[in-house]
């Protein structure tokens, strides 16, 4: 990487524009940067870094977005850095302009503009730069990518920060980690370390979760085995735990059969004695049951040959019933006849009760003939009904025509009210219509009027604040011609006290031997010399440099007060000399008339508009009086049609309704007198039927009486039961007879007679001799139970801890392997002998190149006395592998490098700083770095040592490198010729390349 050019704008100390050419310091391959404390030396380098990774080095990181902004910058300006380089063969230019609170362009105050960036590319085959991206991002990874190193890293490495280093050396292995960390990126080496310790969690938790669900079944198994046995007392993660278990738990197993097999036999035993004492209950209970069975038949016996009498009553009754079913027929159809008869009578009664008394005599042929007579009147009405329904209709239609009436009355009063203002409502709305025109033309008169006001009012204060900067201008530009004066005053003075000095100047070039460049003489017996006084052209360059700077500073403010007169001249040839105050009150005045004008001018238009609507409405009222008019004059002529019709009508209906009232009601009438008279005429001719057939009934039922053996057909009914009567009757008949045959059966059963000469069956004795039986054998039935139950569990959950137990050994064998390399890469390990951790191991690989890389330059710095090593012992509590001592050749002994003076702390941090950028350059992929910075510490050097120094970085010129110094120490300026100065004043810094 090689810078080329940086240009600086409002950043820092620098209130303008300053512009730095590295490719001109860079040709001596050793220059300067210097110049007063405070004057922003540390900034030109925070420039550097802010181009390239947008952000300053991390001391001073809280210096970002707008405080990075110059305090001596014009409001206008904005603060931008651009770097011209070269880096990886391209030759790149990057733009970085951050946040900037800029003057807002309207009103006061100020708005924030967000951070902007380009990167360009020079494309040497069409001459010219091309844009490559506008986005931050995408900026920042191309540089990243481009030099290999992220921001801390550069900062370290072509930055050399003040002191940094020499912290380091002194610094503790911690301290030392973290920045090798930083610079090295070591993190991936640490988040190995952290997930194998993350793995060995993990996979010890695994292994501690299986042995706790082993000893669960273990537990279970224990409960399951029901005795005393304890599992194995063992913790998870203990060693041997499966075996234990496994071993534990095939002793249960077998203790378990063994109580299984006796359990067995003891039941075998229980269920044959339980077997005999239920066999000899069931005996005794048969025999119980035979005696039973015979002691009731005897007494069935004897009970049914007292009840014989009933017995043979029951017979003869059901004999006469079965006769008496006979007649039940005829009995059914004689009642039958009989009821209908009767409830003929009664509807033939209630028919006739309703008729007049002139019908109410007549037969059923006469009352059906008189029900003909009245249904031909009642069909005679249907035209005077038709005539009646038209009536009603001619009646609605007339009050409808007296509903029209008033309605158009009512129109026809309004429209005629409405009329009657017309011609007022009209000329008022005119008389708004003129005022509004008339207003109108006002607001233009009005408006031609206020541009020349507001714009005599802008004048006239652009020429009151034109005046305020013409007498600011003036006084500037009389201070700038003092200073002028002075400068120029000042630089004759120098450069004449020059010439008279001048003698000693050029005896200062003479040599032994050479020419004078005055007299051409070769001796040179008295050469003049330089007087305590005496200046020097770089004396009077400065001077001459400054005159002239204050000379263009007094053309620039004489130009600038010019161009001040000339735009008051303006502005007061426009404005003339009214005063402001007089100014604004004629523009407000004509605002307020032109406001009144246009507030005025816009009723023209709802005027207008409502004028129209009015006449809309006038025609519209008018047209509704003339359609009332019309409309009235045809309603008398339909009025007097109407009239006609109706009276007409009304002598038909009257005829046909006679004393009912209307023709409706008088057709009803008849209609109800049809009904009674043909219900009278059905219910008559019913009568007469049924009458006949209860006379047919009675003849056949005296016949089947006489045939069934009865004398009247009251006897028959008499002996005719019912059904529930006869049910039950024949239900005691069947119930006697079935006993009578069970008695004789049981009484000739030959087991049953010989079981009633036996003694008494003792039952009780039986029952409690197999209930005690059958206690034992459900006791010895559920201990098998239990035993067979306990094996199958203890087989069960065997099964399942040597399942447990394969699948737990892989786990196992994961975490062994685990937990010795996350030991060994946290250097717990006792294979690792030096209990390094995995990064410190790598971090001590990388201090021992950068120990050598240094020690090549710190040989030469300290004349071969000093050699950097690097030290894998352990400090205290501390890390490992991060030591670093200095072999002292002098004394041939090996000692802390916080033992070392200022100045060799100095040059030994500067090797170890340089040797640093060689080995992070090769990390970071070889990316050559041309132009390195290093910032302070050279005062502490003596003369001897810093010729040393100096030679080492000359070196570095070999390598095609240069090197920017920045210090303080005035020797180095004589020492380094190329030189970039910066200085200050209160306009803010500036820089000035000198020895090019």
């Amino acid at each position: 990487m090689r810078l080329h050019r940086l240009d600086i704008t409002a950043f820092g100390p620098f209130g303008d524009t300053q512009s730095i050419d590295f490719d001109a310091l860079s040709a001596a391959g050793l220059f300067l940067l210097h110049g007063p404390t405070g004057a922003g030396k540390t900034s030109v380098l925070d420039a550097v870094c802010y181009a390239l990774y947008g952000a300053v080095p991390g001391a001073r990181q809280s210096g970002q977005g707008l405080t990075l902004r110059s305090d001596h910058a014009p409001p206008g300006t904005r603060t931008e850095v651009r770097l011209d380089l070269t880096v990886a063969g391209r030759r790149l230019e990057i733009t970085r302009q951050p946040p900037w609170a800029r003057p807002k362009k309207r009103g006061t105050g100020t708005t924030t503009d967000k951070a902007q960036s380009w990167l360009r590319e020079y494309d040497t085959t069409a001459a010219a730069w091309k844009d490559l991206s506008r986005s931050h991002q995408e900026i920042g990874e191309e540089i990243t990518q481009l030099l290999g190193m992220s921001r801390e890293q550069f900062c370290q490495v072509v930055l050399l920060p003040q002191g940094d280093f020499a912290r380091f050396l002194r610094a503790d292995a911690e301290a030392r980690g973290k920045l090798l960390g930083r610079l090295f990126d070591t993190r991936r080496f640490a988040d190995v370390e952290k997930r194998l310790a993350e793995l060995r969690r993990a996979a010890e938790a695994d292994v501690r979760d299986g042995d706790a669900a082993l000893l669960a079944d273990a537990h279970r198994m224990q409960q399951a085995a029901g005795d005393g046995m304890p599992p194995p007392e063992l913790s998870p993660g203990d060693a041997g735990l499966a075996e234990a278990v496994l071993t534990w738990a095939a002793l249960a197993r077998t203790t378990a059969r063994e109580r299984l097999t006796i359990a067995t036999c003891a039941h075998t035993a229980a269920e044959a004695a339980s077997s005999t004492a239920r066999r000899a209950l069931d005996e005794a209970r048969e025999l119980a049951a035979l005696q039973r069975r015979f002691a009731d038949a005897r007494e069935c016996a004897a009970r049914l040959h007292e009840h014989a009498g009933a017995h043979e009553q029951d017979r003869a009754r059901m004999e006469r019933a079965r006769k008496a079913e006979l007649v039940a027929p005829a009995l059914g159809l004689r009642e039958s006849a009989e009821r209908e008869h009767a409830h003929a009578a009664r509807a033939e009664a209630d028919a006739r009760a309703a008729l007049p008394a002139p019908l109410a005599g007549l037969d059923a042929s006469g009352l059906a003939a008189a029900s003909r007579r009245t249904a031909e009147e009642r069909g005679g009405l249907e035209s005077a009904r038709r005539a009646e329904d038209r009536l009603t209709a001619l009646l609605a239609e007339q009050r409808e025509l007296d509903r029209e009436d008033l309605a158009d009355d009512a129109e026809l009063r309004d429209a005629e009210s409405w009329l009657a203002d017309w011609e007022t409502v009209r000329e008022e709305l005119q008389n708004r219509i003129d005022a509004a025109q008339e207003a109108a033309t006002r607001a233009e008169q009005l408006a031609v009027q206020r541009e020349p006001a507001r714009a005599r009012l802008g004048a006239a204060r652009l020429r009151d604040r034109l005046a305020r900067d013409t007498e600011e201008a003036a006084v500037r530009a009389l201070a700038s011609r003092e200073r002028a004066a002075h400068a120029h005053e000042d630089w004759l003075a120098l450069k004449e006290q020059r010439l008279r000095g001048i003698a000693a100047e050029l005896a200062a070039g003479l040599a032994p031997g050479e020419p004078c460049a005055v007299c051409g003489a070769t001796d040179h017996p008295a050469p003049a010399r330089k007087d305590a006084g005496h200046v020097d052209r770089e004396t009077e360059e400065r001077a001459l440099a400054e005159y002239r700077r204050a000379d263009g500073e007094r053309a620039e403010d004489e130009r600038r007060h010019a161009a001040a007169r000339e735009a008051l001249a303006a502005a007061g040839v426009e404005a003339g000399d009214a005063p402001v105050t007089e100014l604004a009150a004629l523009a407000e005045e004509v605002e307020r008339r032109y406001a009144q004008a246009r507030d005025a001018a816009s009723a023209l238009h709802p005027a207008q508009e409502e004028l129209r609507r009015a006449g809309q409405e006038h025609e519209r009222r008018d047209a509704a009086r003339q359609r009332a008019a019309l409309r009235a004059a045809a309603r008398v002529s339909r009025r007097d049609g109407l009239e006609r019709e109706r009276a007409a009508l009304r002598q038909e209906v009257d005829r046909a309704a006679g004393t009912a009232g209307s023709v409706a009601a008088r057709a009803a009438q008849l209609d109800r007198e049809v009904e009674r008279l043909t219900r009278a005429a059905e219910a008559a001719r019913v009568a007469d039927d049924t009458a006949q057939r209860l006379k047919t009934a009675d003849a056949r039922l005296a016949d089947a009486a006489f045939r069934a053996g009865f004398d009247t057909p009251s006897e028959a009914a008499a002996a005719l039961l019912g059904d529930d009567a006869h049910r039950a009757l024949q239900r005691r008949l069947d119930a006697r007879q079935q006993e009578e045959a069970a008695v004789r059966a049981v009484l000739a059963e030959p087991e049953t007679a010989a079981a009633a000469r036996r003694p008494a069956a003792d039952v009780g004795s039986a029952e409690r001799a197999a209930e005690q039986a059958g206690r034992r054998l459900q006791q010895a039935a559920s201990a098998r139970d239990a035993a067979a139950r306990r094996c199958a569990e203890l087989d069960r959950l065997s099964a399942h801890a040597t399942t447990a137990v394969r699948r737990l050994a892989p786990l196992r064998d994961t975490y062994d392997r685990v937990a010795r390399l996350a030991a060994l890469t946290a250097g717990t390990s006792a294979d690792n002998e030096r209990k390094m951790r995995l990064e410190s191991y790598v971090l001590a690989a990388r201090l021992e190149q950068v120990a050598a890389a240094a020690t090549v330059r710190l040989g030469r710095m300290s004349s071969g006395r000093y050699t950097l090593v690097h030290s894998d012992d352990r400090s205290g509590r501390g890390r490992s592998g991060l030591g670093l001592h200095v072999v002292d050749a002098w004394t041939g002994r090996e000692r802390d490098t916080a033992t070392l003076s200022g100045g060799e702390t100095f040059f030994a941090s500067l090797a170890l700083a340089l040797g640093l950028a060689d080995v992070v350059t090769d990390e970071a992929g070889g990316v050559r770095l041309d132009t390195l910075f290093i910032d302070e510490g050279f005062g502490s050097l003596d003369d001897q040592t810093l010729d040393e120094v100096l030679d080492v970085l000359d070196s570095l010129r070999e390598r095609d490198r240069s090197v920017g110094i920045v210090s303080h120490v005035p020797d180095l300026r004589r020492r380094v010729h190329a030189q970039l100065e910066v200085l200050k004043d209160r306009t803010g810094s500036r820089v000035r390349h000198r020895g090019l």
